[in-house]
């Protein structure tokens, strides 16, 4: 079941399951809050557990032409208080790791911790730019089906595709299913994201960050030695994931993330 929020002027939506220490999801780019379903089974035995669509995305609103990660940070604030929450753990999945950190960067005392999943704390690079500037222009020309499958496909390691196939095409039909602004939207907001290394770096937050060997967008191994981990922080890097850890390794991830959490509280 799903439940909102009114927030200026629109509607936030979200899932709420499961009793215990707050665990907050936020899914990643072309996704919704349903990619998390089986994730969020698992965290719910232990905590309470709020997968929410991001604006644009699910049954969300949409409410610019650029909804920036400071923006959805604020969003998300608007939401915790709107649920008499104190703190949260927040867990990130790609796009939505990089409104995680615009949200520690805000907001670090409403966080028990962070979780960046499949995601990291840097800008995007020209060549990255680029492509999201292609994506957009090929939403605009309302030939989305062109773009989202393979990018769908490339979330999964390319060794896990025929284990996945099911998984594969329930996030291909997320994908589909998402308005052409939504997506425009959160294409322009994450071009115009600005690096949170020193964020992640100085943050006093316990932070986890999971990483896949396989992923097809983020070299774990290149990546995680650009980051200076503060002392509260874990890295885990999934052997058997790409970019889709919480579906590819669900039962280890859950563990993962269920021990870390409890450890911080």
């Amino acid at each position: 079941m799903k439940y909102y929020v009114h927030y200026r002027g629109g509607k936030i939506y979200y899932s709420d399951i499961g009793k215990g220490h707050p665990v907050i999801l936020l899914h990643g780019y072309l996704e919704s809050s349903e990619v998390w379903s089986g994730f969020a089974k698992k965290l719910s035995g232990s905590f309470r557990v709020i997968s929410v669509d991001l604006p644009g995305h699910g049954l969300s609103s949409i409410y610019m032409e650029c909804h920036t990660m400071e923006f959805m940070a604020s969003m998300l604030k608007g939401l915790i208080e709107c649920l008499n929450i104190q703190k949260v753990f927040l867990t990130g999945h790609s796009l939505g790791g990089y409104i995680t950190l615009s949200f520690l960067e805000q907001f670090p005392e409403m966080l028990s911790g962070y979780c960046l999943f499949h995601s990291h704390p840097f800008a995007d690079p020209p060549e990255v730019i680029n492509k999201r500037e292609r994506e957009i222009r090929i939403v605009r020309a309302g030939k989305k089906f062109l773009m989202y499958p393979d990018n769908v496909t490339k979330m999964f390691a390319t060794a896990n595709l025929p284990k996945f196939g099911e998984a594969v095409q329930h996030s291909k039909d997320i994908a589909s299913k998402l308005r052409d602004e939504g997506i425009i939207s959160v294409l322009n907001g994450m071009i115009l994201r600005p690096s949170r290394l020193s964020v992640m770096e100085k943050s006093r937050v316990p932070c986890l960050w999971i990483l896949g060997s396989m992923d097809n967008y983020i070299q774990a191994e290149t990546v995680s030695k650009k980051v200076s981990l503060p002392a509260n922080a874990r890295l885990v890097i999934l052997e058997n994931s790409g970019h889709m850890g919480f579906v590819e390794e669900e039962e280890l991830s859950a563990e993962i993330v269920s021990d870390f959490v409890k450890g911080v509280l």
